[in-house]
């Protein structure tokens, strides 16, 4: 009988979801497989975040792909004709899909994932996409996921040949922010490693962005403090 690990492709941002996901995917036996993006995005510090983590957590291996979404342009995050939005509280935040967003992004990172899954022989993604406490994103809603998979299973030589049946896990998708911190903690998961930051001040959390907001108020509503606005790290 065979002890090799099944193997997972994980997509990495370096944040508090992504980092969960990679936790998950570890305690439910995978072999991990860091994928994080250098896309044109503002600042750097996630990669870095990124890297200790795919450390930190056991990944076999982690890429850092280079793409450059910045030549579009339209989003916050990679076009310095918009500034990222900063708010007092998350009452402020609005239902409209947010300038922060990037244009196409994770059906831009998906196809990178499978097409690694792919030569990794793996029929498992993990992406980190939430319904519940996000910022109005498109692709990051279940149907979305649901379609992806779908053609993605069409799109692939191993597909065809039915020796891959790509499965697109998103453990977090039905977890409000503080459930996600919750199931992280309970894996022993470092959040003072992760860096969820738009728009980071030398290196710090600016603490008033959509995802500063977020990420703080599931901090606080299990009685804790964000670990971005005590440690040096982020």
């Amino acid at each position: 009988m065979s002890t090799e690990k099944r193997r997972a492709v994980v997509l990495l941002s370096g944040g508090l979801d992504s980092t969960t996901v990679l936790a998950i995917a570890r305690d439910q036996g995978y072999e991990t497989y860091a994928l994080s993006f250098r896309y044109g995005q503002r600042h750097t510090e996630e990669l870095d975040a990124a890297r200790k983590i795919a450390a930190e957590l056991g990944s076999a291996q982690h890429v850092i792909a280079d793409i450059n979404l910045a030549v579009f342009g339209g989003s916050a995050l990679t076009d310095d004709a918009f500034d990222v939005p900063h708010h007092d509280n998350t009452e402020e935040l609005g239902d409209e899909i947010p300038i922060t967003y990037v244009p196409a992004r994770n059906t831009v990172f998906l196809p990178f994932a499978l097409a690694w899954a792919e030569t990794l022989g793996s029929s498992d993604v993990f992406i980190g996409v939430n319904a519940m406490d996000y910022s109005g994103y498109p692709d990051c809603r279940p149907e979305y996921i649901q379609a992806y998979e779908r053609m993605a299973n069409l799109a692939t030589k191993a597909g065809v040949e039915g020796t891959q049946r790509l499965k697109i896990h998103t453990p977090l998708i039905d977890l409000t922010k503080a459930q996600i911190i919750e199931r992280g903690l309970d894996l022993g998961v470092d959040y003072g490693l992760t860096h969820s930051c738009y728009d980071p001040v030398d290196g710090r959390a600016c603490g008033t962005c959509d995802s500063c907001l977020l990420r703080s108020r599931g901090f606080a509503e299990l009685g804790l403090t964000d670990p971005a606005f005590t440690s040096a790290k982020g």
